[in-house]
């Protein structure tokens, strides 16, 4: 606790890489139907950029399985599943890390079963950039524009159109042009997306990491030259500053801080700092940190900060800057991606977690089942600060968790508020609890009721709410 009380000031530069030869980084995920080639391709990657392990190689040489028509079965670097190796099918998100001379990857291998869409969903959520891969004999199938949907609607706005298995088709210009014209129709619809397209050979390594000679008609990079050219992703610390109270530090009566992890943005000593959703203004007076004070931070350190106020504040508040506010509101336009086999229910109640805020809430929308997506509308029990997603990830995204069991069902994707001539949602006080949920609830309460979280416990003991 020494850095609570000495206010010996450091300088920026000692938590971060002042390396100027530092490379950025890109966050990929892969993507497309069921046996489109999605692990052999990044073990391509991998595996011509010189970044796989020689024991690594050898246990694949090993392995008893072997789909490839000749040389290593490369998709055997991702699919590390029994389940998946014996299947031929990636189950899992696998992560693999790569790097060449001019950048930085880090690429999600993420299934292509409808099945496990909710996965690719997963790590479609933290990437830059999704390739879909399509087979050069299929062309567009219906989970590949599912996929770049759900890319796209988790903000990735950069798509590369890999069409995989030209050799399977003698590399044919008409073919790869007849595809390329039917995956431009699903742009459609897509604000803001940027596709490219590339036709290739993950198998045989065709126009993955160098431009092949089989496809002369072919004028543009191979895969790897578009990955190191893309423009850089989107800083976080460029947004407007938004930090969740993670926990209120009071370690003795001249100290009171709010630490957290910044989501996104810059906070500095005298700048003046709203807490929401109360609405209570004070300025930043310290930036504490275990090795001493900063003058200013940025996303995504994890920070303590000391206001010149002492304000009720609680764990789940949301800190940003009065100039750029998020909104605040109860009812809220949501995509949600289902996760769960128990099917959404209107009648139930869900929580709601928001960066650290878990708020009760309500539903109202399609009957959505395991995998699918589709608009719903949230109400919550109290207000919500919130960015679109399309704003903002950190501040624009939610997760639903059963009262019941604790376990995740949905992810959602906060698209604006609800206007009061639009509501159809009925009344969240107006809502009685089942038995089950109330006997779940009240055990809940008394734990959130520590974070200085506060319900109207006559109400939900009458059973109209919270």
């Amino acid at each position: 606790m020494a850095a609570l009380t000495d206010n010996r000031t450091i300088a920026l530069t000692h938590f971060t890489v002042s390396n100027r030869d530092e490379k950025p980084l890109l966050r990929i995920s892969t993507a497309g139907s069921v046996d489109d080639g999605k692990s052999t391709l990044i073990g391509r990657l991998l595996f011509d950029t010189k970044t796989v392990w020689e024991d690594n190689l050898e246990e694949i040489s090993k392995s008893k399985v072997n789909r490839a028509s000749h040389g290593l079965d490369l998709s055997l670097l991702t699919d590390g599943l029994r389940a998946e190796r014996e299947q031929g099918i990636t189950i899992d998100v696998a992560y693999r890390y790569f790097s060449t001379p001019k950048r930085q990857f880090i690429v999600a291998d993420t299934p292509g079963h409808e099945q496990y869409t909710r996965n690719m969903a997963t790590g479609a959520s933290t990437c830059d950039l999704a390739i879909i891969l399509l087979d050069a004999r299929k062309g567009v199938l219906e989970q590949s524009r599912r996929h770049s949907r759900i890319a796209w609607l988790l903000g990735v706005r950069h798509l590369v159109f890999a069409v995989n298995k030209m050799d399977l088709v003698e590399f044919s210009h008409e073919v790869f042009d007849d595809i390329r014209a039917h995956a431009t129709k699903l742009l459609a619809g897509m604000d803001g997306v940027i596709a490219d397209f590339i036709p290739l050979s993950a198998l045989d390594g065709d126009n993955v990491v160098t431009r092949s000679e089989r496809t002369p008609w072919y004028k543009g990079p191979s895969l790897l030259e578009l990955l190191e050219t893309v423009d850089p992703p989107h800083i976080a610390a460029a947004q407007p500053f938004r930090m969740s109270v993670q926990m209120v530090i009071r370690p003795h009566l001249d100290f009171r801080g709010y630490a957290g992890q910044l989501a996104s943005g810059w906070v500095r000593v005298g700048d003046p700092i709203v807490a929401l959703p109360s609405g209570k203004r004070s300025t930043v007076k310290r930036i504490v940190t275990f090795d001493g004070d900063l003058t200013e931070a940025f996303a995504p350190m994890s920070i303590t900060l000391e206001l010149e106020d002492e304000l009720d504040i609680a764990r789940g508040d949301l800190l940003a800057s009065p100039a750029t506010a998020p909104k605040v509101a109860r009812r809220l336009h949501t995509t949600l991606v289902w996760m769960s086999e128990e099917p959404l229910d209107k009648q139930k109640t869900y929580l709601l977690q928001h960066g650290t805020r878990v708020v009760p809430a309500r539903l109202n929308g399609e009957s959505l089942t395991l995998n699918g997506i589709g608009p719903v509308e949230v109400e919550t029990a109290e207000l919500l600060p919130y960015d679109t997603y399309r704003e903002n990830r950190s501040t624009g995204g939610f997760i639903l968790i059963d009262t019941i069991s604790n376990l995740t069902l949905a992810s959602g994707l906060i698209e604006g508020e609800v206007r009061e001539e639009e509501e159809t949602l009925e009344s969240f006080s107006d809502a009685p609890f089942t038995p089950a949920e109330r006997r779940k609830l009240r055990a809940l309460l008394a734990h959130m009721k520590r974070f200085g979280f506060s319900f109207d416990h006559e109400d939900f003991e009458q059973g109209e709410g919270i």
